[in-house]
């Protein structure tokens, strides 16, 4: 099966350094799971690698459109999948580095984006709403009924895993733990960075100052002047709030609080989706000086099968 390793987290928690560090490490390529860094042109208030990090390690999707294109999950998803079995065709790992929940969840469940509901999407649904009714030992009783086997194997205090073991089961008839079930496309691993909130805070306000300095009013101040003609990217956080501004309705000073407020509440959805809708392998970088090593070594033996 294709493994891929995903890095989530909140903004400004550094995973995009990491991943040109792992990429590195085992020679392997990033694919960007960002929804803004698709853009031409838009480049600091993204967080976009520098040219020399671009250089560094192969990138994909990243610079693919114009400001004034269009760009769906549905976009990603198809784009993704194809770079991904690409690469491991090549035997190249595929690491997915991004902060956009939506893009991650699409690709790792395979979810039907063509409007008509999968029989998974169905299931997935309805164990969904029995974990929020009945409680996750409602879901442990009908895995243990249906599927013994993984009963017996997988970590059943784990909601996410439980509600992916029964889906798998009713979809396909087979076992999540017979790995020719052939439900699944590919095998994530995925790492996730966290921080002690102050702390975090703390980077995404420092984050904000540093995109000032690199020159976020000029390229802001483009969007503005453009954005009848931008209806998506106008929107990314770091852009809209300095449209007041550039129109005289607000200072500078209130326009950047608003950034660095709005980033923050990002962080905090993503951190709330990331544990809640995905089985991530998580690590606060602040309690554990040797988080990269680990982490390495956890790949190591997620490519070996362990």
């Amino acid at each position: 099966m294709i493994k891929v390793v995903a890095i989530v987290g909140p903004t400004a928690v550094g995973k995009s350094a990491l991943g040109l560090k792992l990429a590195q490490k085992f020679g392997g390529e990033i694919i960007s799971g960002d929804s803004m860094q698709i853009y031409r042109h838009l480049d600091i208030g993204t967080a976009k690698d520098s040219p020399m990090e671009l250089r560094q390690v192969p990138h994909h999707l990243v610079d693919i459109c114009n400001v004034d294109q269009r760009y769906t999950v549905k976009d990603f998803q198809s784009k993704a999948k194809t770079i991904i079995t690409d690469l491991n065709q090549h035997e190249k790992l595929p690491l997915v580095v991004g902060g956009t929940g939506f893009y991650l969840s699409s690709l790792i469940n395979n979810l039907n984006l063509g409007g008509q509901s999968t029989g998974a999407d169905q299931t997935r649904a309805q164990l969904l709403e029995i974990e929020q009714t009945e409680g996750i030992a409602q879901l442990q009783v009908i895995l243990k009924n249906e599927d013994p086997q993984a009963f017996e194997k997988i970590d059943i205090d784990n909601s996410r895993r439980l509600i992916r073991a029964i889906e798998v089961m009713r979809t396909t008839g087979k076992s999540i733990t017979d790995q020719n079930n052939g439900n699944q496309w590919a095998e994530f691993y995925l790492v996730g960075l966290t921080d002690d909130r102050t702390k975090l805070y703390n980077r995404i306000n420092q984050r904000v100052d540093k995109m000032v300095e690199m020159g976020l009013l000029d390229e802001a101040k483009a969007v503005y002047d453009e954005q009848a003609k931008i209806p998506q990217a106008k929107n990314g956080i770091g852009y809209k709030e300095l449209f007041p501004y550039y129109a005289g309705e607000a200072s500078l000073e209130v326009c950047l609080d608003e950034i660095k407020k709005n980033s923050r509440h990002f962080a905090k959805r993503q951190l709330t989706y990331f544990r809640n809708q995905m089985d991530v392998d998580w690590y606060n970088i602040s309690d554990d000086q040797n988080y990269q090593s680990v982490i390495e070594t956890k790949i190591v033996n997620f490519l070996d099968g362990k």
